[in-house]
């Protein structure tokens, strides 16, 4: 059995180890054992690992934050779930791992015919999308929306999402080679950031009132996008991938009634009911089963890997997942 250990904050791939680690053991009363079958390297468990995320663990601690697991052994008292059965790891359990033991509390079956790739990036980047479209404007079909790193996961996923909606997305890159790719996604608008962001949306967009804006990125990038948005306008702020502060003038904020609001999953976890986040979920299920939310993989890699895995998803070229044995 192997583990992915992280041993202090830095560089992502010089501070993790592959452990070996024990045999969970048979599971007792409301748990079951799972294999871990694919599990991805997302942009948060970057920003854990370098310390600059909202929580620290303490060290040495497991990473991985999300991730899809075959069912192989189930205790006592355990309903509509068996083995051989495909669930999503419970939240707050660490992922790079071979085996786990776990509760089984608010986990459940996922459809058997959808990709376990896909279904392994289900935890994060969809509900964060979806809940970044739902929260906070009340958006109709026909409204517009921009976000920065449209080709992220997140941003994958917004598009898919907002295209079911019926809303049109203006996706800001930073990669021309990206722009057809995200068009064909079903990305209305994808622009290159640069000088006059706000000038080229109007463009594209026909000057669409776009009221809601999302940013993952920080830094610099800041303040073109909340320029984009129309008098009244939400920008939410869901990310440091940067690493570092951006400017952010006040006086546009007060003068055209901007509002900046931060969105992070975990603080939504912990306000939600149970049910709602089962209710999320299963909803993320199905459109990942139907092939509306899909993301592409670069590649994936097993656990004794972990420091090239790592160091490959700090790339940002792609998704990057791990495999079980």
């Amino acid at each position: 059995m192997h583990s992915v250990q992280l041993n202090a904050f830095g560089k992502p791939w010089e501070v993790v180890e592959t452990v070996t680690i024990p045999d969970p053991g048979a599971p007792g009363a409301g748990e079951i054992v799972v294999d871990m079958e694919f599990s991805p390297i997302n942009p948060s468990d970057l920003v854990l690992m370098r310390g600059l995320y909202g929580v620290k663990p303490k060290l040495p601690a497991p990473v991985g934050s999300e991730g899809v697991a075959l069912v192989v052994k189930v205790g006592s008292g355990v309903a509509g779930i068996k083995e051989g059965d495909r669930v999503l790891f419970p939240r707050g359990t660490s992922t790079w791992l071979t085996r786990s033991k776990v509760k089984a509390d608010g986990l459940f079956a996922l459809p058997p015919s959808a990709n376990p790739q896909q279904l392994s990036m289900l935890m994060v980047n969809p509900p964060t999308a979806y809940l970044l479209l739902t929260e906070y404007v009340s958006l109709k079909k026909g409204d517009w929306i921009i976000q920065s790193a449209g080709n992220s996961g997140v941003g994958r996923a917004v598009i898919a999402i907002a295209k079911h909606m019926g809303v049109h997305t203006v996706s800001i890159v930073r990669r021309p080679e990206l722009v057809d790719e995200l068009k064909r996604l079903g990305a209305d608008v994808v622009l290159v950031e640069g000088p006059d962001l706000a000038k080229r949306v109007a463009e594209a967009t026909g000057k669409a009132k776009i009221m809601l804006a999302l940013d993952s990125v920080g830094g610099p990038g800041l303040m073109p996008l909340n320029d984009c948005l129309a008098n009244g306008g939400t920008l939410v702020a869901y990310g440091v991938m940067s690493g570092g502060p951006g400017p952010f003038f006040t006086a546009p904020n007060i003068f055209r009634d901007l509002t900046l609001k931060g969105f992070w999953l975990l603080n939504w976890f912990n306000k939600s009911t149970p049910a709602r986040v089962v209710e999320v979920q299963k909803k993320m299920a199905g459109w990942v089963a139907d092939g509306t939310i899909f993301t592409p993989v670069e590649a994936t890699y097993p656990l004794i890997e972990s420091a090239a895995a790592i160091s490959h998803a700090a790339k940002g070229t792609g998704k990057i997942l791990f495999k079980g044995s």
